[in-house]
């Protein structure tokens, strides 16, 4: 893999190029920001921006003018190799708060659909429909121990609206549903984005994270996306370094409350 490559097209495709990440969700550009506005249940913040020395804190203030307005609270996606080379200070500086820094992994997915198989006992299944939605934010819920009613509503809209772009899934143990991770689309670019893999405790060290990324890989593959993508955390990064990604940038969230 070319990193330096992979990592412009990602640029190119899902920052600068970004579509709305479900229905409601518009992508605007503003000078030389992308940003995407959505309701209440959305993500709003920014996903690119090209600046320099001379211009930095000036879009900074139009961005925190602009969601202010809208009464929303958002994010700056800050990616490791963004310009200026202190945009971080200068957005902690404006009132934002940083969250933990993750890394930016890409792999290509044909390469990992050999890889790892669910445990004997489980079985994968599809979450297309309510009671579906309802196993993962199950899981969602017991495995981060955070409230899933954000993740429902966004996870049902986005099926009844637009179900092709989204893949959940559910890993069961009998009926329990004890692992579940989604992939979202992008009609038109190369990368499928790997999201929310999380397994309950009492299931954890048995292969079904690794299991979930090789199921979303075969389903990447056979859709023609060459390449998965996933925001990486200290736990996950080194599985998935370990099933053939690669790391390319980091990426850190910076928070803004009106």
């Amino acid at each position: 893999m070319d990193h330096a490559s992979v990592l412009a097209r990602y640029d190119r495709e899902m920052r600068e190029g970004a579509r709305p990440d479900g229905p409601g969700a518009r992508v605007e550009r503003s000078g030389n920001v992308v940003r995407q506005v959505a309701d209440a249940h959305g993500w709003n913040g920014v996903v690119w921006s090209d600046l320099d020395q001379a211009d930095a804190d000036r879009a900074i203030a139009a961005q925190i003018a602009y969601f202010t307005g809208l009464g929303r609270a958002f994010e700056w996606k800050l990616y490791g190799h963004d310009r200026p080379h202190d945009l971080g200070a200068r957005l902690v500086a404006a009132g934002f708060v940083p969250e933990p820094e993750e890394t930016l992994m890409v792999a290509e997915a044909a390469g990992l659909t050999g890889g790892a198989r669910p445990p004997e006992g489980i079985r994968i299944v599809s979450a297309t429909d309510p009671a579906g939605v309802d196993l993962v934010v199950d899981v969602h819920e017991r495995a981060f121990g955070t409230d899933g009613t954000r993740l429902r509503h966004r996870l049902l809209a986005r099926l009844a609206a637009d179900p092709d772009t989204l893949v959940a899934v559910v890993a069961l143990a009998g009926d329990e549903p004890v692992s579940a991770a989604r992939m979202e689309l992008v009609p038109g670019t190369g990368f499928a984005g790997l999201w929310g893999g999380g397994t309950v405790e009492a299931w954890r060290g048995r292969g079904l994270y690794r299991a979930l990324v090789t199921h979303r890989a075969h389903t990447a593959a056979s859709l023609g996306y060459p390449y998965l993508q996933v925001d990486a955390g200290p736990m996950s990064r080194p599985i998935l370094e370990g099933l053939g990604f690669h790391p390319l940038s980091t990426t850190t969230p910076y928070a803004y409350e009106p």
